[in-house]
């Protein structure tokens, strides 16, 4: 017997992959078979699966498989924040950012301490500059220059009580802590709250040369133990910070001819937001006799009704910031986004904490989700980023939220929900999936993934114009999250061409 191997085993693996990705199923019951025929030859016995495809106008369920059991969602969580966030908020909401003082100004100094005053605005830095990282506070010093301001003989003070001082989700692992997916939360946040480091080949057998952004600020220390190796051998990335500290051992072994770049997490954001502040309005010739001070850090917290108001920072607007958030599926903003609903007003008796992740959720839930036809007594939610192994929903909630979304009473809020999602073979987390099959530009989605848990949920277009919502997420598979993404994604072309 002749078995086949290389390019004619791929050809033959691609037709006949081909015909069920782009199968068309004309009857809802020719779907369910194509769609249980997709899990059975997933290869994956012991993941657990839910799916729930329904029509978006009508609510009608054309495939529904164990749609009443708890999943962890992953980043699927994040469609719960942002439909809670411009729900609540709007699509034209912004982060205000304040500066003050509790000095007086003689003859261009400021006899007193500056305060920045945060509350929550998750992209100061270059997420909107054109990746220009210090632009903002170039133009506050620019501010400061046009008060009068030349000299401040106190300090640069970071008031970050706008949220609790919890500094991450519940439940987060310890070890995805260094990590730019697992930044540290704040009201005060600067460049992601991440140090962005570079580490550029030399010749084989020498370090390569190391620089951070931004500016190289001394607020982090870095011991450089990488190492050139030749060309044609692979990149190994080995990063290290202890947690707490903001000293960084950089070991990755960089082939000759490139650049190893990681953005990896700083210890206390609001102090890292002043001290680069600091840094920045020396560079633009403003002096600071005083230090970069985070207010937790002072013996006794002035009050805020004896400082002056010089000036304000407003972010993008939240319909702006939902934007990369989905597409991206970044978790700060996510965590940043939802606790402005924490922010807004001050808790009510019986409220949890001021600032906090649980007063957010809470107030979603009564807002939004319930609302929207989840169910509210099971639902389960610790963060906004899902990051947290123990956020537990439904693949009826996903669909009850989506079709919520879909048919939202402001146009304005739904529009950019659904702009914010990724769209297969175009953009974002879904750029590089279903690209050539019937799916192509025609899903909008949040993907979701972390360790055994995989999730795709959005809309897909078929062929007649009509839209449907498709929730899937596989639990407690011990493959690679390649199995599952091959499924979802068999699944949601499958969606996408039946007509009915």
């Amino acid at each position: 017997m002749r078995f086949l191997s290389g390019p004619s085993c791929l050809l033959l693996f691609l037709l006949f992959l081909a015909p069920q990705v782009n199968a068309q199923t004309s009857t809802t019951q020719a779907l369910r078979e194509a769609v249980d025929q997709a899990v059975a030859e997933g290869g994956m016995p012991n993941a657990w699966w839910t799916i729930l495809i329904q029509d978006a106008d009508t609510g009608f369920p054309l495939y529904e498989r164990d749609t009443g059991r708890s999943f962890i969602p992953a980043s699927n969580t994040k469609l719960y924040s942002t439909a809670a966030a411009l729900d609540g908020l709007g699509t034209d909401f912004r982060f205000e950012t304040r500066i003050a003082t509790d000095g007086m100004m003689q003859d261009g100094t400021l006899k007193g301490n500056l305060f920045v005053i945060g509350s929550g605005d998750p992209v100061i830095g270059g997420r909107f500059t054109d990746g220009d990282i210090t632009a903002y506070f170039r133009q506050w010093a620019d501010s400061l220059k046009a008060l009068g301001i030349h000299t401040v003989e106190g300090s640069v003070i970071g008031d970050d009580d706008a949220f609790d001082d919890v500094p991450y989700g519940y439940g987060w692992q310890w070890d995805d802590l260094p990590y730019w997916y697992a930044a540290e939360v704040g009201a005060l946040s600067f460049n992601d709250n991440c140090i962005d480091f570079y580490l550029e080949a030399t010749a084989a057998g020498q370090p390569a040369v190391l620089r951070w952004e931004p500016h190289n600020t001394s607020y982090v220390t870095a011991e450089n133990r990488s190492l050139t190796v030749a060309a044609d051998t692979g990149l190994k990335e080995d990063y290290f910070r202890a947690q707490g500290s903001n000293h960084f051992v950089l070991g990755s072994l960089v082939p000759e001819g490139r650049t190893d770049s990681e953005s990896l997490t700083v210890a206390n954001p609001t102090a890292f937001f002043v001290h680069v502040l600091r840094e920045v309005l020396l560079q633009e010739g403003i002096a600071v006799r005083g230090g970069s001070v985070d207010i937790d850090d002072l013996a006794v917290k002035p009050s805020r009704s004896s400082q002056t108001h010089l000036f304000s920072h407003l972010s993008p607007t939240l319909g702006e910031i939902v934007r990369p958030l989905n597409k991206n599926s970044q978790n700060l903003y996510a965590e940043q986004v939802l606790r402005a609903l924490a922010v807004v007003r001050a808790p009510e008796a019986g409220e949890p904490a001021a600032g906090s992740a649980a007063l957010a959720i809470e107030r979603a839930r009564r807002q939004t989700f319930g609302p929207a036809g989840v169910d509210t007594l099971r639902l389960q939610l610790v963060d906004g980023s899902g990051l947290a192994r123990q956020n537990l929903v439904t693949s009826s909630m996903t669909a009850s939220l989506l079709r919520y979304m879909w048919q939202h009473p402001d146009a304005a809020v739904r529009d950019v929900f659904l702009a914010s999602l990724p769209v297969a073979g175009v953009d974002g987390t879904l750029s590089s999936r279903l690209r050539g099959t019937a799916a192509e530009g025609k899903v909008r989605a949040k993907t979701g993934t972390v360790g055994n848990a995989s999730a795709l949920s959005g809309y897909v277009t078929t062929p007649s114009g009509k839209t449907l919502i498709v929730s899937i997420m596989a639990n407690h598979f011990t493959e690679s999250s390649r199995g599952p993404r091959q499924v979802q994604d068999r699944i949601m072309a499958l969606a996408a061409q039946h007509s009915y």
